[in-house]
């Protein structure tokens, strides 16, 4: 069957406007049978992938809604490939914790860096270089179990008044 092109693109530009999902298949499906098309033919006129156009015709027919699995897709954390890496972080950092100094706050200071974490993870627990993720995703996992990495400042005693007389005459004299 030819269409005009102005019809097609009229086609198009409507099924674009659809979000992805049910709502689209249901206009992409319509509009095949009520052009009397087939998946190829859609395909070649509308660029509408054939898979698709299969599950929305399969849809139209039997009434049911096919349910998208768009929470099983992306990348698998690395604790699911590495079930004991955070265990093993956690073993190495611990003996290198302080808390905040003031007692201010309930944060977690680590004084190892993630390139360190990541050198003893290969030195002390036996992984490799390749199986361990980057240093981003090592602070990453630093961060979520609750370790901040930096310096912790320690208290220091207050100068007495006599100790500023001192510096303030050494400066004077430079």
């Amino acid at each position: 069957m030819d269409l005009a092109p102005e019809v097609v693109d009229l086609i198009r530009r409507t099924a674009d406007t659809f979000p992805w999902g049910p709502a689209r298949r249901r206009y992409m499906a319509d509009s095949v049978t009520t052009l009397h098309l087939g998946q190829r033919q859609a395909y070649l006129l509308f660029g509408w992938g054939r898979d698709t156009l299969r599950k929305a015709l399969h849809e139209r027919r039997t009434g049911l809604t096919c349910q998208d699995a768009t929470h099983c897709r992306g990348r698998k954390p690395i604790e699911f490939h590495l079930t004991r890496l955070l265990d093993d972080i956690t073993d190495l950092v611990k003996d290198h914790v302080q808390t905040d100094p003031t007692f201010r706050t309930t944060r977690l200071y680590c004084r190892l860096t993630a390139p360190e974490v990541r050198r003893q993870l290969i030195s002390h627990k036996g992984y490799t270089d390749e199986q361990l993720p980057s240093l981003q995703t090592i602070t990453t996992k630093l961060n979520a179990l609750g370790y901040r990495l930096g310096k912790v400042r320690k208290c220091l005693p207050q100068k007495s008044p006599a100790d500023r007389r001192h510096l303030r005459r050494a400066e004077a004299s430079t």
